[in-house]
C-alpha cells in the first residue's frame, strides 16, 4: 500500500504524520507540483480515521476511533476528486427518558418536522420548548452559514463575523458561558442537556466554565458545511482516508509507513528549510525539506523540536470509546422502533443536571455514575460495513463524556477503573432497554463478547495523541482577533508553529479538530503562498 523510504534525501515538503490532515495537505501540494513525502510511524496511514476488523470471526469493519463526518468541506472532496459518499442519518437524535416510572423519549427528526414538535410537547407539556428550540437552532444555523464558508479561506477577523451574526447569539456564544444561554432559553432538563452535549464531546468542562472552551466545542459541532450535519461515510471512516491516500499518491506524493520521526531541526528565521530525522527500515536518516508540516499535536511537535515542555500543559483527553457488535438491536422500554431510536445519536444520562453532576464527580476523582454518553449505530445507515454476517447483526458505538485521562493516571488501578467505566456505560443504556446489552452482544470465534473499549491512555498509545485528546488540545475560535498580526501566510491560515518553514497541519492548527481536512488544506495553502 505505502512505499518504503526511497534513497532521496531532499523534498519540497515533508509531512510528519499520515493522518487525514497530512494526507489532505500532501494531495494538495503534490497536485501543485511539489515533491512531498508523508512519514507515518504506524504500519498504515489514516490516523484516527480508520476502519478495521475488531472481532475475530466477523468481517465487520468498525470505525475504531473517529466515527462521523461533519466538518469536512464539500470543496475539499471536490478539489481532490475523492468520490466519497456521506450519508445523512434518518434520525437526528433520540433521548430515552424515565419520568415518574414511565418510559418515554425525545425524538428529533432529520429533517425536523411535526414529530419533533409532538415529541417535545409530549415531554414538556407545551409547545414552549419547541419554539425555543426552533428559535435557538435557527439562529445557530444562520451563524453557521456565515462561518462555514470561511473555514477554507484565510482567517477572518472577529469583527467580520460579528457584524453578520445575531448580536444576542454572538454574546451568548462568544462572550458568556454557554450554560447561561441554555438556562435562560430552555426550561426542561432533558432539552437543556441534549443541547449542551455538543459542547462537551471530548471536552472536560462545566457549562459555566469562564474559559469558554465548552462554547468553542459547541460551535465546531454545528458549523460544518454551514449546516453542522454529522454524516456517515459509506464504507466507514477508513473510506475517507483511503480516498485521501489515493489522491495524494496519485498526485505523486510518497507515503511512507513504519517511519517514525525522532527530531526536527531548523525553521530559524533567515536560514530557511528544515531537517527531519526519521527512523525507518532499521536505521535513521535525515531528510531535508523546504517546509515541514506537522500533522501531530503541538505538544508532540515541541518535543520533536527539542523544546522544554511543561507537563502541566500537556492536553488531557476526556472520553470513553466503546465499540460493540450486536446480534440484534435491543428493544427500548419506551416502545419506539429501535431502527428509529438507534439511527441517530442516542443520548444517555445527559440531562443538564446529570452533566453537571458527572463533571463534579470526575473532577473529584471518581468515575461518574450514571455516566453521560451517546450511542451511534452506523450499520443502520451503512450496512456495507457489516460484511457477511447473520441477519440482524449491527454495530453500536458508545462515546462517554466527562472521563478525563487523570481518572486513569495510576497504572495500578487503570484496568479496574476502565472496567468500572465500561460497566457504568452499559448500565446507563440498560436502564432504558427491555433487552440488556449483554443479552444481545455477539460473541467472537473465541467465545468472547464483541466489546472493544478505549480510554484516553489507550488512544495516546495507539495514535500518539497526547493525553488521548481527540482535538490535540483545546479548540480555538475559527477567527482571529481584530488586532492580531496576520502578515504571514502561516498566521493568515492559522497554521503557525512559531518556526519559519515549520507549520502545523493537524487538529492542533487553528480551525483543526475532528475529521475535517481543514488543518491539511490550510497548511497547504500557506505553503503555496510561500513556495
Amino acid at each position: 500500500m505505502s512505499e518504503s523510504l526511497t534513497r532521496r534525501d531532499s523534498y519540497d515538503v515533508v509531512v510528519v504524520g499520515g493522518g487525514h490532515n497530512g494526507l489532505t495537505a500532501a494531495a494538495y501540494l503534490a497536485r501543485a507540483g511539489l515533491s512531498v513525502a508523508v512519514l507515518e510511524r504506524l504500519d498504515h496511514t489514516g490516523g484516527a480515521a480508520v476502519s478495521a476488523q475488531a472481532f475475530a470471526g466477523f468481517p465487520t469493519r468498525l470505525s475504531r476511533y473517529s466515527y462521523l463526518v461533519s466538518l469536512l468541506p464539500e470543496s475539499i472532496i471536490a478539489d481532490l476528486g475523492l468520490g466519497l459518499r456521506l450519508a445523512s442519518r434518518s434520525t437526528a437524535s433520540y433521548t430515552p427518558v424515565l419520568r415518574d416510572g414511565a418510559a418515554g423519549g425525545l425524538l428529533v427528526e432529520r429533517p425536523e418536522g411535526q414529530r419533533t414538535r409532538d415529541s417535545l410537547r409530549a415531554l414538556t407539556g407545551s409547545d414552549a420548548e419547541y419554539e425555543a428550540w426552533h428559535e435557538f437552532y435557527g439562529q445557530v444555523a444562520a451563524l453557521a452559514g456565515v462561518i462555514g464558508p470561511t473555514l477554507t479561506k484565510p482567517l477572518p477577523r472577529a469583527a467580520e463575523v460579528r457584524k453578520q451574526a445575531d448580536p444576542v447569539l454572538w454574546r451568548e456564544l462568544t462572550q458568556r458561558p454557554l450554560g447561561e444561554a441554555l438556562e435562560r432559553r430552555f426550561r426542561d432538563e432533558t432539552v437543556r442537556g441534549v443541547v449542551a452535549t455538543d459542547a462537551l464531546i471530548g471536552t472536560f468542562a462545566r457549562m459555566d466554565d469562564p474559559s469558554l472552551v465548552q462554547n468553542r466545542c459547541f460551535l465546531y459541532h454545528l458549523i460544518g458545511n454551514g449546516t453542522g450535519e454529522w454524516r456517515v461515510p459509506i464504507g466507514g471512516m477508513g473510506a475517507v482516508t483511503d480516498a485521501l491516500a489515493a489522491a495524494a499518491r496519485g498526485a505523486g506524493a510518497e507515503l511512507v509507513v513504519n517511519a517514525e520521526v525522532t527530531a526536527i531541526r531548523g525553521g530559524v528565521p533567515g536560514r530557511g528549510g528544515a531537517e527531519v530525522d526519521v527512523a525507518a527500515e532499521g536505521g535513521t536518516r535525515t531528510l531535508r525539506a523546504r517546509f515541514v508540516l506537522a500533522n501531530v499535536a503541538p505538544w508532540v511537535l515541541a518535543g520533536l523540536l527539542g523544546e522544554d515542555r511543561d507537563p502541566a500543559a500537556k492536553p488531557v483527553g476526556a472520553q470513553l470509546k466503546v465499540n460493540f457488535l450486536l446480534s440484534r438491536l435491543p428493544r427500548l422500554k419506551s416502545g419506539i422502533d429501535p431502527r428509529i431510536a438507534f439511527a441517530g445519536t442516542l443520548h444517555l444520562g445527559e440531562d443538564y443536571s446529570d452533566l453537571e453532576r458527572a463533571y463534579a464527580e470526575a473532577a473529584a476523582g471518581r468515575i461518574p455514575s450514571p455516566l453521560p454518553g451517546e450511542v451511534y449505530c452506523h450499520s443502520l445507515t451503512d450496512p456495507s460495513i457489516l460484511g457477511d454476517v447473520p441477519e440482524g447483526t449491527h454495530t453500536l458505538t458508545y462515546f462517554g463524556l466527562h472521563l478525563p485521562a487523570t481518572l486513569f493516571d495510576d497504572p495500578a488501578t487503570r484496568a479496574e477503573r476502565k472496567e468500572l467505566a465500561v460497566r457504568s456505560a452499559i448500565a446507563v443504556l440498560d436502564q432504558h432497554l427491555v433487552d440488556p446489552v449483554e443479552s444481545v452482544v455477539a460473541h467472537d470465534s473465541d467465545g468472547r463478547p464483541c466489546i472493544e473499549a478505549k480510554i484516553p491512555q489507550e488512544i495516546e498509545a495507539d495514535l500518539g495523541m497526547p493525553g488521548g485528546h481527540i482535538f490535540h488540545g483545546d479548540l480555538s475560535w475559527p477567527w482571529e482577533s481584530d488586532t492580531a498580526d496576520l502578515s504571514t501566510p502561516a498566521a493568515r491560515w492559522g497554521v503557525a508553529a512559531g518556526r519559519e518553514n515549520i507549520l502545523l497541519c493537524g487538529s492542533g492548527a487553528r480551525r483543526g479538530g475532528a475529521v475535517s481536512g481543514l488543518g491539511g488544506h490550510n497548511a497547504a495553502q500557506a505553503v503555496l503562498e510561500l513556495a
